[in-house]
């Protein structure tokens, strides 16, 4: 019954949790298109199957990996490596993951495809990132007769993913309730879900401020190690606690805490790149080293909590002029940013330093 059918955005959802598996996934249509499977969870078997299928088969990395492999980008932001009959799942990894890289540091000749459309492939890495796993794909064109629907993968239309991967997410307020807070007392969480699954995102409000005027607010992506374990290498936690004092002082406020761990890679990219800061490259070289851009995170996220909450105007509190401009490109008015310098320390000083520098901080 098409009527039971899943929408476009509940197949994304359906297919990130199959890369997280290591299931391929197909781009294309019920009789054909391109397999897709994550390098860092592909099994070898799939791997193997998918090279049957398609020995012409490609790896998939982005420019910034790219670079660190002494790899031309001829597709511009990505490039396709050849794999041939020969690679296997253990090859794969060491080209997406930097953490290898010492360990296996002959991995070439490293052979770039210049023929095709690099859209699938583009297509792809945007999913992976989507579900925070590194961004290196395997690319297969699904031969004649084989039909992915009938395999049960999971088949997303090409154009139909690509616009529900630049689509906003849809987010809908589950239940809200008071939680006495240690620095507010007149607190209150509100739970909000995406439409078609995935994390969920929180806005604290302090008090109960007022929809006509411009509100205290601060976005807050969650930080595991920092809001929760105390960690020295970053500012989060004291940005949080500092945040939610000045909103229990002034007697109002909304503090959006969104999951979006890492700068939006998630927790186990995060530590990656803190592995690599170990060996002495800055937050932002790390983070190109992994693929990934300075920063993935969706402040849309955020415009769309505050406006769904009747906020129009805020007052925001944050040393990131990046999230100053999202707000105002989705709606919500800055009337004031308000500075949160907070939390330096000798273990976080050049990582401060680096934000500064090469992101923009005003700190």
């Amino acid at each position: 019954m098409k009527t039971l059918a899943p929408a476009p955005a509940e197949l994304l959802a359906r297919a990130r949790t199959d890369l997280r598996s290591g299931l391929p996934v197909c781009i294309g249509n019920a009789e054909g298109g391109f397999l897709i499977a994550a390098a860092e969870t592909v099994p070898e078997r799939r791997l193997s199957e998918l090279l049957a299928l398609d020995p012409d088969a490609v790896l998939a990395i982005t420019d910034h990996r790219a670079r660190t492999l002494n790899v031309p980008a001829y597709d511009g932001d990505l490039v396709r490596l050849a794999l041939g009959t020969g690679a296997d799942a253990e090859w794969v990894r060491a080209v997406a993951e930097p953490a290898r890289d010492l360990a296996t540091p002959m991995k070439g000749p490293l052979r770039a495809v210049r023929e095709g459309d690099p859209g699938p492939a583009r297509l792809a890495i945007a999913l992976a990132k989507s579900a925070q796993l590194l961004p290196a794909v395997i690319v297969a064109r699904a031969p004649a007769g084989f039909a992915p629907g009938n395999a049960g993968l999971t088949v997303l239309p090409k154009d139909v993913a690509a616009a529900a991967l630049a689509t906003a997410q849809r987010l809908r307020e589950v239940v809200s309730a008071r939680v006495p807070l240690a620095l507010a007392e007149n607190g209150r969480l509100h739970v909000f879900r995406p439409e078609e699954g995935g994390e969920e995102h929180y806005a604290v409000e302090i008090g109960q401020p007022s929809r006509s005027e411009p509100v205290l607010a601060r976005l807050h992506s969650a930080c595991f190690t920092g809001d929760l374990l105390g960690s020295l290498k970053c500012d989060c936690g004291p940005q949080l606690h500092a945040a939610l004092r000045a909103m229990g002082e002034a007697g109002g406020g909304v503090l959006l805490y969104l999951n979006q761990e890492g700068r939006g890679i998630g927790l186990a990219n995060k530590m990656r790149a803190y592995a690599l800061q170990d060996q002495g490259f800055d937050t932002v070289e790390a983070n190109h080293r992994l693929g990934f851009e300075d920063d993935e995170r969706d402040f849309r996220l955020g415009a769309a909590i505050l406006a769904e909450m009747g906020f129009s105007a805020v007052r925001l509190m944050t040393n990131n002029p990046a999230k100053v401009r999202m707000m105002e490109e989705n709606g919500i008015k800055v009337v004031e940013r308000v500075p949160l310098r907070v939390g330096e320390t000798d273990h976080n000083r050049a990582y401060l330093a680096t934000k500064a520098r090469k992101s923009g901080h005003i700190l």
